[in-house]
């Protein structure tokens, strides 16, 4: 079944460099330019993925991944920004962004990102297919639904992203092994890009701020200096 990408996107050039490589890798492309507009259409249904500029008339994109994501079902989320600044990415991962790109871009990192989210789908969907196999884990406080995908920590619920709970959960099926910041953006989110490996210390730091009672000495995910990182073993 072909899949349909929604690209909401107001610049008119970059906008139709995006419709054209989606439609190159044999997807349907639905292109338009406002948030609200945007968000109509997601409604609608039929959308697999959302390219999502941040900066956009009538709603912006975090207004829009918001609403996106408080709905039912889950659609992954690419954003775009000509923002480079740290805020501007966490504030687009917190609103449930499951990956980003800073303007400009090139093409290939761009189909590079759409096959590493669908893969990652994909991923997902078989693993909820063998979820009823799956069991609730405990260490120590930290509580994990893998069916359900829901955490708590001392009996409290915390409210992870999708990509924090598949780092989460990830760590957890490999209790004691160190990966490093390449192994776990290859597990995890489906790609190795030199350069992109801060993405997983960002989704690290902010996966500690919620479940770990000290972030600054984290009990749960560990860092192993030189290496990479841990869970408690």
């Amino acid at each position: 079944m072909t899949r349909t990408v929604l690209i909401i996107e107001d610049n008119p050039g970059i906008g139709e460099l995006v419709r054209m490589q989606v439609s190159d890798l044999g997807m349907k492309a639905v292109l338009v330019d406002r948030g609200d507009t945007g968000l109509e259409r997601f409604r609608e249904g039929g959308i697999d993925l959302v390219i999502l500029d941040l900066m956009l008339p009538g709603l912006d994109g975090l207004a829009v991944c918001r609403e996106i994501r408080s709905g039912g079902g889950y659609v992954p989320v690419l954003m775009l920004t000509a923002k480079s600044t740290e805020l501007d990415r966490v504030l687009g991962l917190e609103m449930g962004a499951d990956d980003y790109l800073t303007k400009p871009f090139s093409v290939a990192e761009l189909s590079a990102r759409i096959k590493a989210l669908f893969r990652r789908v994909d991923a997902l969907s078989s693993q909820r297919s063998s979820d009823d196999e799956a069991r609730e884990i405990e260490v120590e406080g930290l509580r994990i639904d893998p069916v359900r995908r829901r955490v708590f920590v001392q009996g409290l619920e915390v409210e992870l992203t999708a990509r924090e709970f598949d780092l989460l959960w990830h760590f957890v099926s490999h209790r004691g092994r160190v990966f490093s910041r390449a192994q776990l953006l290859d597990a995890v989110w489906g790609y190795n890009h030199e350069g992109y490996e801060h993405t997983v210390n960002t989704h690290i730091n902010r996966l500690r701020n919620k479940i770990e009672t000290d972030p600054a000495a984290p009990r749960y995910v560990q860092t192993v200096w030189g290496v990479g990182y841990r869970f408690m073993d």
